[in-house]
């Protein structure tokens, strides 16, 4: 069993002026492959506190999803942290979220979502609507257990 935390980003959230319905939906799904949530948080949109994050809890967990905070608006700053703490990118992941948000609308191509990994530990940033969120993850949920057992050192073949 993986062990993953979810990360909301948030300025409305964080200060406990919205309910944080993104992060309850990647928490949900989830549940459908070997991965137990051991972290939950929503925290703003401030690269020194994402760094932070992300840079401690992939010492402590195998997986950690971030939601929110792709778009195009100045405080939009999770693809840009992430991209300055992972060591190897994995641009696949991003590329087949957006390939199929764009069947259901042409905004998916303004999201600016990466996933990548940071030693041993998978890091992917989702779009902050549930929507968004569930179609996204919804794309890539089969692959991240081999995405980890591969990231861990397994020798499997991945053909099948």
């Amino acid at each position: 069993m993986f062990r993953a935390a979810v990360l909301t980003l948030s300025d409305r959230g964080a200060r406990g002026e919205r309910t944080d319905e993104s992060g309850r939906v990647v928490c949900g799904m989830l549940e459908g492959v070997p991965v137990k949530v051991t972290g939950y948080e929503v925290i703003p949109d401030e690269k020194e506190i994402l760094r932070e994050r992300l840079t401690s809890l992939s010492r402590e967990v195998d997986l950690i999803i971030t939601n929110g905070g792709t778009g195009l608006s100045p405080r939009d700053i999770t693809p840009d942290v992430t991209l300055e703490v992972i060591d190897r990118e994995l641009p696949g992941i991003a590329e087949a979220m957006r390939s199929e948000g764009l069947k259901k609308t042409p905004r998916a191509m303004l999201s600016r979502a990466v996933a990548g990994v940071r030693g041993e530990c998978l890091i992917i940033n989702l779009p902050g609507s549930p929507k968004a969120v569930r179609e996204g993850l919804s794309v890539i949920l089969e692959v991240i257990p081999h995405a980890l057992e591969k990231i861990k050192g397994s020798e499997e073949d991945c053909g099948r």
